[in-house]
């Protein structure tokens, strides 16, 4: 934890004069020891996702496709494009600078651990979220109380994941219906506060919250959207966050039904 807490108590941040510290509120639930998503006892190196060179800048639109894609008629999550629409989003959050690059890195970490089980010997059992959980709880491949034998199974690897994609969805949304003179750093800090805050440490809630000061403006946020105007990137995102949520909805459902939403 030491690590953690120096890694991000070191930054760089200060909030600039004049302007009053975003409130953060300490929510309920379990503390957890992660960074930002998580960082593994072992040293899980910060990796980048595999990705073409024409792919290396963010598009919403591309984005929108694989959300589009990732519920099949049977409302199952297919991983393939889930992880693809992370990577998407890992092109966003690398856009937006060093505050965070540390989420990003944490993410990319994660996208790992899940492609490396897509395309192993049990790559069958991976290929919708429901089918993973299935094949990892009645094969006893998730650790239930506490981090041992299986410290990096798909259904905790997927469940850090859901977490950012919550915040993300929440930040999301708010950009696109604040007015033109929102602050930023606010609209990040209420939408921390109301999902990824409640799995992190007072201090590290602090720092991250600091460092909410360095982000861009309203309107920069959008144009990083690529898809034109400021007003054509809010009738994305209106357009996109729809799949977002949907998906977001039906694994957390499923999480909750097989009693995973609190795995260590």
């Amino acid at each position: 934890m030491s690590g953690c807490t120096a890694r991000v108590a070191s930054l760089p941040f200060q909030v600039p004069a004049g302007h009053p510290a975003p409130k953060v509120q300490n929510p309920p639930g379990p503390v957890g020891r992660e960074l930002l998503l998580d960082v593994s006892p072992k040293g899980v190196k910060p990796l980048s996702v595999r990705m073409d060179d024409s792919e290396s800048e963010f598009s919403l639109k591309v984005v929108l496709v694989h959300f589009k894609q990732c519920l099949n008629e049977k409302e199952e999550v297919l991983l393939e494009h889930y992880l693809t629409g992370w990577k998407g989003l890992i092109r966003f959050l690398d856009h937006l600078g060093t505050v965070f690059s540390f989420i990003s890195k944490d993410v990319a970490a994660k996208l790992q651990i899940m492609e490396r089980l897509c395309t192993g010997p049990q790559r069958d059992h991976y290929s919708s979220l429901q089918s993973m959980v299935a094949y990892e709880t009645s094969n006893k491949l998730v650790d239930l109380e506490r981090r041992s034998r299986h410290p990096d199974s798909g259904c905790r690897t997927v469940l850090r994941l859901h977490r950012a994609l919550r915040w993300l969805q929440l930040f999301l949304e708010g950009l696109r219906t604040s007015p033109e003179d929102a602050r930023t750093s606010e609209l990040c800090a209420s939408s921390y506060s109301a999902s990824l805050a409640a799995y992190h440490p007072w201090i590290i809630r602090q720092a991250v919250t600091v460092a909410f000061y360095t982000l861009p403006t309203r309107k920069v946020f959008l144009e990083t959207m690529n898809v034109g105007s400021s007003e054509q990137a809010v009738e994305m995102l209106g357009e996109a966050l729809p799949f977002i949520e949907q998906v977001y909805n039906v694994s957390q459902k499923l999480y909750a039904d097989h009693a995973l939403l609190d795995l260590p």
